[in-house]
């Protein structure tokens, strides 16, 4: 007899939602499970209306576990029903444009960038986040809030390390 494997335990809690869907060919069975809707939690609405979203379980898992604590980040546009996940890599490079574009004005965003790894809200920047917006690139708030999310979820996924420090000094 083969040894069972160790089932993956996902140990947060579980919100199901019911979904019935006959069994069909191949093609139209994939068309169907592609149309199943997105389902994340809404966390920030940025001014522009768009949407800052979070998705739980992120999906890494650990020696076979679901990790409970790790999370997906997603800028949300429902007019145009598109979703993305922004990168590191897009941000460092979108900070790097704006202080070639004014470089006294792109290190104010950076030192509000600092504040809110430090846990000051994106919400109480506001004032001196509008000083930033003549900038090219993504719009300042996009990247204060979709930050104070990753720095969260690498707080979760890096409970005893650096966490947010990662990113943040790569930034600074």
């Amino acid at each position: 007899m083969a040894k069972r494997r160790k089932p993956a335990r996902y140990p947060g809690e579980m919100h199901l939602v019911p979904l019935t869907m006959r069994n069909c060919p191949p093609a139209e069975m994939r068309e169907r499970a592609n149309a199943i809707p997105f389902l994340a939690y809404h966390v920030e609405t940025l001014a522009d209306g768009r949407e800052v979203c979070i998705t739980k379980p992120g999906g890494k898992a650990t020696w076979g576990r679901m990790k409970a604590d790790d999370f997906m980040v997603w800028i949300y546009d429902e007019a145009a029903k598109d979703r993305w996940r922004i990168r590191h890599q897009e941000i460092y490079d979108d900070i790097h444009l704006k202080l070639d574009s004014n470089r006294e004005t792109a290190s104010s965003l950076v030192d509000l960038l600092r504040r809110t790894c430090e846990g000051a809200d994106p919400d109480d920047l506001a004032a001196e986040l509008q000083e930033c917006a003549c900038l090219p690139g993504f719009p300042p708030d996009l990247i204060l809030k979709v930050y104070k999310w990753i720095w969260t979820q690498e707080d979760c996924n890096y409970p005893t390390g650096d966490g947010r420090r990662m990113s943040m000094n790569a930034i600074l």
